[in-house]
């Protein structure tokens, strides 16, 4: 009998077990149901690059862990190109207004009726995303956004349309309670004048004027707007006496209005700069000169928890950012990246939890005088995915992910200030407790709404001053509130007027005066 080498065998059991892997996890491949899903991004802008890069680590980070399951997510990209008619080039739909009017205008359909997608994810834009609401509820496609946040997007347009994001006016309270903990009684807004600058105004302007505050003036800027037509508009704002200013636009716009900003003066003593989300959200785009000229503003954006998978996905994904777009600034993924991660996560949950089915189109009769329109197909399993997406509940990486009326909320936003090369958060807002500086939660005891200034941090305002900027200065056009009291004996109380030595002035005071001044004060310069 013949010895047996013992390194040999134990080769021949090593390669014998990865054969059977090997063969094993083929086996598997070859036997999973692949579904396919479309992907509408810019991949030219920011958002659209790291949305993509999340976008394709949630895929490989879900099968990694999850190789068990029957149905594999395949991704079909299409480039938007960067606008509403990009969008429908890439096989969306292209919708020119005016439907009584007549015209629709028809662009190749091929994500839907030649790919037969279950779904898409994107677009980006809160515009692009109103022309694929109306194509997802003819096909019964779920579209899924996790960036368009215009309020004017609603489920009750489309039970298709699923808003994997947060509703711009949900912010709406947060700031609201800003200006209560400092009592600003007058505010002016800034937007971009499009779909998504529009959307969020309403809420804000109903909601600062329910708490007496006056929007004194809204300005409206074209994203197409020249350096010298901002300049234009800017040099207007600052010849007005309310200096407190709510900025509603998309980042490039942003950067070149403060940067005009800074450039005539509007960034020292006195101002005061409230950003939306949508802008804080994305200053981790911002270049070091874009930041240098935005010290001392203010912002909400949703708060993220902080976790160890998310501090091990931020690792992973900037060496991964960093290879495939090596000549950007971007240093981590923003809140739209990690929704983006979370979608594909709970879409591939979801398309798992229908089974396997059969995952196809049902055609319609195509006659001589059908539009293109008229020739898309009805997903079979639509109605199923869109159930079990709406049910799907998971802990994500930006935190609690579950639909309730077709899209996200938040439990709290983060207050941050720009200071040095970054933000700093100084406080934060709660639905339930209004602003408190420091956020817990798990404790639920506490049923007190607070807008205290003393919950909020240390704020370095622009110019650097010392107090809380008033919010108001008396116009450049303006002139003094000139005021006649009558000087006469008895009843002081009311009105006394005394001659100070010290200060060689007359003082007045009494309960009337108090009253005047606490109406009139906040409003002009005496």
């Amino acid at each position: 009998m013949r010895k047996v080498d013992l390194d040999q065998l134990g080769f021949f059991l090593f390669f014998l077990s990865q054969w059977s892997l090997f063969i094993g996890m083929g086996f598997a491949q070859n036997n999973t149901i692949p579904v396919n899903v479309g992907v509408v991004l810019d991949f030219n802008t920011s958002v659209g690059k790291m949305g993509w890069s999340c976008i394709s680590m949630a895929l490989s980070d879900f099968y990694a862990s999850h190789g068990n399951y029957k149905t594999r997510l395949a991704f079909k990209t299409r480039d938007s190109r960067g606008g509403v008619v990009g969008a429908a080039a890439a096989g969306l739909l292209e919708w020119v207004k005016g439907w009584e009017g007549g015209i629709l205008i028809r662009t190749a359909l091929d994500l839907i009726r030649n790919e037969e997608v279950q779904a898409i994810i994107g677009p980006r834009t809160s515009m692009q995303a109103n022309f694929l609401i109306g194509l997802g509820e003819k096909a019964q496609v779920p579209v899924i956004s996790f960036s368009a946040t215009s309020p004017s997007l609603s489920s009750f347009r489309s039970r298709y349309f699923i808003r994997a994001t947060l509703n711009d006016s949900s912010q709406v309270p947060a700031i609201t309670a800003i200006f209560q903990a400092f009592e600003w009684g007058e505010a002016v807004l800034i937007y971009v004048d499009n779909e998504y600058g529009d959307g969020i105004i309403p809420y804000i302007t109903d909601a600062l004027q329910g708490i007496d505050i006056r929007v004194t003036y809204r300005s409206i800027i074209s994203q197409s707007a020249t350096d010298h037509e901002i300049g234009e508009e800017l040099y207007k704002l600052m010849t007005m006496q309310t200096r407190v200013f709510i900025v509603h636009m998309v980042t490039n716009l942003g950067s070149r209005l403060f940067t005009k900003a800074d450039e005539i003066g509007m960034m020292e003593e006195g101002y005061v700069w409230i950003l939306t989300d949508g802008l804080t959200d994305l200053l981790t785009t911002f270049s070091p000169l874009e930041v240098d000229s935005i010290q001392g503003v203010l912002g909400v954006k949703p708060y993220v928890p902080r976790t160890k998978e998310l501090n091990s996905f931020r690792v992973r994904w900037k060496r991964k950012f960093q290879q495939d777009h090596a000549t950007d600034e971007t240093s981590e993924p923003n809140i739209f990246g990690l929704w983006a991660y979370d979608d594909v996560t709970a879409l591939a949950m979801a398309v798992e939890k229908i089974g396997a089915t059969n995952f196809s189109y049902q055609r319609t009769n195509i006659l001589s005088n059908s539009t293109d329109l008229d020739t898309i197909g009805v997903s079979q399993t639509g109605p199923y995915l869109l159930q079990s997406l709406l049910s799907t509940k998971f802990k994500g990486l930006s935190g609690d992910f579950q639909i309730f009326d077709g899209q996200l909320h938040s439990t709290a936003f983060q207050i941050v200030n720009v200071i040095g090369k970054g933000e700093r958060g100084v406080g934060f807002w709660t639905l339930k407790n209004g602003i408190i500086r420091k956020l817990n939660l798990a404790n639920t005891n506490s049923n007190i709404y607070s807008t205290s200034k003393d919950n909020i941090g240390a704020i370095v305002w622009p110019g650097e001053p010392t107090y809380v900027p008033k919010g108001w200065v008396l116009p450049v056009n303006g002139k003094k509130l000139r005021i006649g009291v009558p000087v006469k004996d008895g009843f002081s109380e009311f009105v006394k007027v005394t001659w100070d030595t010290n200060t060689n002035a007359t003082q007045v005071t009494g309960y009337c005066i108090d009253v005047f001044d606490a109406v009139c004060i906040p409003c002009y310069e005496l």
